[in-house]
């Protein structure tokens, strides 16, 4: 496939399988792999009250507490996108999920230490213009739009333990999907 200069293909799988020891998190990880410096900043984690989709895509009601973590991410030093994950206070509360640090491997790295590993991932892709905060976070203009990944993670038995809500540019980012039918 080719990729036009500046556009930034993104594939979903290695951000949902942990990593071993001593390797680093799929984005710094993925970045290096295509010769760029991938980084982030986390700018907030903590327990809040789940946004209404958020708690829905759970599966807990209304105004639920979640552990969430914000971050943005920077490809060679440029912010490229816009992350909040949550997890339920049940699986997160007391963790490193809950504290404004980088995880050593990552998130996922660590759910999978303790027992909450992905068998089954939904994802929702949508496009539309950014608030003025998205806008003025990731350096876009004004008539530039997002697009935005909704990303629900399930164990074995179906039940979800992660949602991510990122925010791409949608003039540099491709996302890519690859299915197989067993």
């Amino acid at each position: 496939m080719s990729v036009p200069d500046g556009e930034w293909v993104h594939a979903s799988a290695p951000y949902l399988k942990p990593r071993t020891a001593g390797q680093v998190d799929a984005w710094t990880a993925e970045a290096a792999g295509k010769g760029r410096e991938g980084t982030q900043r986390v700018v907030q984690a903590g327990e809040v009250e789940a946004p209404k989709e958020v708690a829905h895509l759970l599966g807990l009601s209304e105004g639920a507490a979640v552990v969430a973590r914000r971050r943005i991410m920077f490809l060679d030093g440029d912010p490229t996108e816009l992350t909040d994950t949550y997890f339920p206070v049940g699986i997160a509360r007391g963790t490193a999920l809950a504290d404004v640090r980088k995880i050593r491997g990552g998130a996922v790295t660590l759910l999978a230490d303790l027992g909450h590993v992905a068998r089954a991932v939904r994802e929702d892709v949508r496009a539309r213009m950014p608030d003025s905060q998205e806008r003025e976070s990731l350096n876009l203009g004004a008539h530039d739009p997002v697009l935005t990944l909704t990303r629900v993670v399930l164990n074995a038995e179906g039940a979800p333990f992660q949602v991510d809500v990122s925010i791409f540019p949608a003039t540099s980012q491709r996302l890519t999907y690859e299915m197989r039918m067993d």
